[in-house]
């Protein structure tokens, strides 16, 4: 693992364009209460384009909900080999993204079945891609002092806690984890401290967080809190998808310097 922190950058996509949302208003139930803040003109491939001219190296294209399927692949052809993808990734449809480009999938609803989970499940689709190109995503959502791992764009709660039990166990069959924290993601009024802390006590392989990032400093507060266990990934606020809080070049400078200071 990297004793530093750096910048993941993502590609999230929505009715088959690029777009940042408010991830707790997600819903197929009562789509009025999507929140959008920003919507790209620019198409998928551009920014896959420019992570790779960067070389950002990590970072993941999300679908959320249905018809992102050629946006997706559209981002993936743009820098084979360079960005994983996420869901709807199942047992039967990792092979078709791998052919697309992907280096690896992210796997979440798949493996909780009736929101409960099913060890049965990832050890299957760990056996069909390998460890090595499987990412678990545990995004989670806060209840008390514990975080429970939402599915279905983040809105059904499961019986899973990102606890450090469960890193130390999924951490066997699965080579990193990307968690979302649903709770603040979007909102860019600063990330979830007490979780990003925790799972710089929990995790021992590459871990990204996302959620509330709201200034250039956050980057550094992960890197602090985690002791660079936890990357962290940027939306709503960073300049590039509209935001006027952090700016991508300060990030890319971050990521390439030994000792940077922002």
């Amino acid at each position: 693992m990297s004793c530093k922190s750096v910048f993941r950058p993502c590609i999230d996509l929505h009715g088959g364009q690029v777009k940042q949302i408010v991830g707790g208003t997600l819903s197929d139930n009562d789509p009025q209460i999507l929140k959008t803040n920003f919507v790209a003109s620019q198409p998928p491939r551009y920014f896959a384009e420019l992570y790779k001219t960067h070389s950002l190296h990590g970072g993941h294209v999300i679908k959320l909900g249905p018809g992102n399927d050629d946006a997706a692949k559209e981002a993936l052809a743009a820098w084979p080999g360079g960005l994983q993808i996420g869901g709807g990734i199942t047992d039967a449809n990792a092979q078709e993204w791998f052919n697309a480009g992907a280096s690896k999938v992210i796997v979440t609803s798949y493996l909780f079945p009736e929101g409960r989970f099913s060890r049965q499940r990832l050890q299957t689709i760990s056996s069909i891609v390998t460890k090595d190109k499987l990412v678990v995503d545990v995004s989670c959502r806060r209840r008390g002092d514990k975080w429970l791992v939402a599915m279905n764009k983040w809105q059904d709660i499961t019986d899973m806690e990102v606890c450090k039990g469960v890193a130390g166990r999924l951490k066997f069959i699965c080579s990193e984890f990307l968690i979302h924290a649903a709770d603040v993601e979007g909102l860019c009024k600063g990330i979830d401290t007490d979780l990003v802390k925790k799972l710089g006590e929990w995790v021992t392989i590459p871990t990204t967080y996302a959620g509330g990032a709201k200034g250039n400093i956050d980057l550094r507060t992960v890197h602090e809190l985690s002791g660079g266990r936890v990357d962290l990934t940027y939306g709503s606020s960073l300049d590039i998808f509209g935001g006027t809080l952090v700016k991508f070049e300060e990030l890319v400078t971050w990521d390439k310097t030994k000792d940077p200071v922002l």
